[in-house]
C-alpha cells in the first residue's frame, strides 16, 4: 500500500527548446516544492512548432529531452514522465515518445505513441500526425515504480481507445498516465469527459499532465490538467494558465473502489 503526491504539469511549449526547457524546469520545482514525488510533463514539452523544424531538431533534441529528464529526476528527487519528445524514425519521420525516469536517473519505461491523430476538426483544422510521425509498434508498458504504484503509459490521441487502458489495467496498472496536447476545439467537450470514462471504467488514478494557450502555427490547446481518482472525482484541474494540478494517490483507494464496483471482475471471458 502506498499514498503519494502526484502532479500534472501543464506548459504552453513552443517552437525555442531553450525556452521550453526552462518552462518545464520551473514547473517541476514548484511540483516538487510541494511534494509531489511524481510529475509528469505533457506532450512536446520540449517542442511545439512547424513539423520540418521537427524533423530537423530531432536528433539532437532526442537526446537532449533524455538528458534532461534525468537531470530533473536525480536533481529534484522525483520519478518523472516525459509526455512526448521527437525520436528519428528514419524516412522523415520520427516517434512521438514517452519516457519514465527513476529519481536516480534510471530509466523505468518507455513508449512510443501508436494511435496517430490523423483528423479533420469540425473549426476546419486538419491534423495528419502520421504524415511525420511513425507509430510504435508495440503496446505500452506497465511499471512499478518503487515505493509509489504501479502505471500504465500513453499517450493523448490514445485516450479515445478504451481498449488499450483495459490492456494496461490487465497488466496491473492503478495509475494511468496520459500525456497530451488536445485541441482547444475538442477538449471542451471530450477531454475531461473521456479521462472520467478511463479513470472510472478501470478502475484507476488518471494523471493528465497538458498543453494550454496558444503556439505557434496558430494551434491552441485545451489546457486543464487533470489528476481524477478511480470514483471518476477530480482532484486537482490546472486551469488555462500554465502550471501544476496536485493531488494525491492512494493505492488502498485503488482496492477499496475496487471491490465497491468490481467491473473489472465482472467483464464477460469472452471479452478478454
Amino acid at each position: 500500500m502506498s499514498s503519494f503526491l502526484a502532479a500534472a504539469l501543464q506548459l504552453t511549449s513552443t517552437s525555442d527548446p531553450e525556452a521550453n526547457f526552462a518552462a518545464a524546469e520551473e514547473q517541476i520545482e514548484m511540483a516538487a516544492r510541494r511534494g509531489a514525488e511524481l510529475v509528469g510533463l505533457p506532450e512536446n514539452f520540449a517542442f511545439m512548432g512547424d513539423d520540418q523544424r521537427r524533423l530537423e531538431l530531432a536528433p539532437t533534441l532526442a537526446e537532449r529531452c533524455e538528458r534532461f529528464l534525468v537531470t530533473m529526476a536525480r536533481r529534484y528527487q522525483v520519478t518523472l514522465l516525459g509526455g512526448g519528445f521527437p525520436v528519428p524514425a528514419g524516412a522523415g519521420c520520427t516517434f512521438n515518445r514517452s519516457e519514465l525516469v527513476g529519481t536516480e536517473g534510471q530509466l523505468l519505461a518507455r513508449y512510443d505513441k501508436i494511435h496517430l491523430f490523423d483528423v479533420d476538426i469540425p473549426d476546419g483544422s486538419t491534423y495528419r500526425e502520421s504524415a511525420t510521425v511513425k507509430p510504435g509498434q508495440e503496446l505500452p508498458p506497465v511499471v512499478e515504480v518503487p515505493s509509489l504504484c504501479r502505471v500504465g503509459l500513453s499517450i493523448c490521441y490514445d485516450v479515445r481507445f478504451p481498449e488499450l487502458y483495459r490492456h494496461l489495467v490487465g497488466a496491473g496498472a492503478e495509475l494511468l498516465l496520459i500525456p497530451a496536447a488536445f485541441t482547444a476545439y475538442t477538449g471542451k467537450d471530450h477531454w475531461q469527459v473521456l479521462l472520467q470514462a478511463r479513470a472510472i471504467e478501470n478502475t484507476a488514478y488518471v494523471l493528465a499532465p497538458a498543453q494550454t494557450g496558444q503556439h505557434e502555427g496558430r494551434r491552441h490547446t485545451h489546457g486543464h490538467a487533470l489528476v481524477i481518482d478511480p470514483w471518476g472525482t477530480v482532484l486537482a484541474d490546472a486551469g488555462q494558465a500554465p502550471g501544476v494540478a496536485v493531488a494525491p494517490v492512494d493505492t488502498e483507494h485503488v482496492r477499496r473502489v475496487r471491490a465497491q464496483m468490481p467491473s473489472l471482475r465482472h467483464r464477460h471471458p469472452a471479452l478478454f
